[in-house]
């Protein structure tokens, strides 16, 4: 009897525990009602905006170059000097060349012979002419051939001058052989060194460059903008500047220049040059060369009902709608109007409130 108990009991056991875990395992294989939450509209502002990578860099930057080839002989500036017009930058020893030095001494020479042989012809017919045995104008003859070899001496002394020192006589007081400012403004680079040979700017040579001055109180931003965009573009837009070395800093500028070509880059993107005049801070200095990005708003719109553009849905004809509360938990579909968009919120023209409640995904 006692065992029939007990088997009995050891039974319903067995079966209690095999239907808490049958019981268990439903349970754990039903699924939780999904809870969508919602979120409003909201009022806010948008803008539409496109950003132009590029350099700062002076509007006027001049490279001085020499008048006469030779040595560097003398630098008297560096980098971050403020000169002004007319300043000496550095001076040249001028190297003649061996074959127009002995052509200029022959010259010499021979205008010295031929103004000695003038001299003393015009010294002999002057006795002819006061003692009357010749005319005036055969006279006045003898005078111009002594001109005219006082002249030829002086442009041969001239030009050995010149061979030899960079400069004639005539222009002792505009020193060629000295490098001079052409502008007020500052030395942004002095590319050469003391002893170098340096070339004159001439018909089929640029010239080696001295110094390069700028005026660095008048700035602008030089950067590219994509072609997709720059028919939104025109001049007299605002840009805001960063600058990666100004942390904390943005400077105004006014758009002045929209390339009218564009050029291919090497991911066969055409680019368009575009140009702006920086607004200085006072107490900020700018450095020529400094890498800056600018923002330009291409569109604004100012308080105006708005939703995250990733709720908005589209249907099988491409029509935005999205998914209205009109019940707990329950929703229904409503087609909306959109308008300026700036890739994270979009603005809702028609087709809900700012009071309705949206599903989020």
């Amino acid at each position: 009897m006692l065992k029939k108990i007990f088997y009995s009991i050891l039974g319903l056991l067995i079966l209690a525990i095999f239907a808490g875990t049958t019981w268990y395992l439903y349970q754990k294989s039903q699924k939780p009602p999904v809870v969508y939450r919602t979120v409003s509209p909201e009022t806010t502002d948008i803008e539409k905006v496109t950003v132009a990578s590029g350099t700062i860099v002076p509007r006027k930057e001049i490279e001085m170059k020499p008048q006469v080839p030779g040595i560097l002989d003398e630098i008297y500036v560096e980098p971050g000097n403020l000169v002004k017009k007319g300043q000496i930058l550095a001076k040249i020893r001028i190297v003649p060349n061996l074959v127009s030095l002995n052509e200029a001494e022959n010259r010499l020479n021979k205008a010295r012979i031929k103004h000695a042989d003038a001299k003393q012809e015009l010294a002999r017919q002057e006795k002819l002419y006061k003692d009357r045995l010749i005319s005036q104008s055969e006279f006045t003859r003898y005078q111009v051939d002594f001109k005219n070899a006082q002249a030829d001496l002086d442009a041969a002394q001239n030009n050995l001058k010149l061979v030899k020192e960079g400069v004639a006589k005539q222009e002792a007081t505009e020193n060629n052989t000295l490098v001079e400012s052409t502008v007020d403004g500052m030395i942004l680079d002095v590319p050469v060194k003391e002893g170098e040979t340096v070339i004159e700017t001439n018909s089929f040579n640029a010239g080696t460059t001295i110094a390069v001055i700028a005026d660095m109180s008048e700035l602008v931003f030089e950067g590219k903008i994509d072609e997709s965009e720059v028919g939104k573009l025109r001049e007299g837009m605002e840009l805001n500047l960063t600058i990666g070395a100004l942390e904390g800093y943005i400077f105004q500028a006014d758009l002045e220049y929209i390339a009218p070509k564009g050029k291919s880059e090497q991911d066969g993107a055409v680019q368009f040059q575009i140009r702006a005049a920086v607004e200085p801070q006072e107490g900020v200095l700018i450095r020529a060369g400094y890498s800056a990005n600018g923002k330009i708003v291409l569109e604004k719109r100012e308080q105006v009902l708005a939703v995250q553009e990733r709720l908005i849905l589209y249907d099988d004809q491409q029509q935005p709608y999205v998914e209205v509360e009109v019940g707990e938990q329950q929703f229904e579909k409503r087609v909306v109007e959109l308008g300026l968009s700036d890739g994270i919120n979009v603005e809702i023209l028609s087709g809900i409130t700012g009071k309705e409640k949206i599903k989020q995904l």
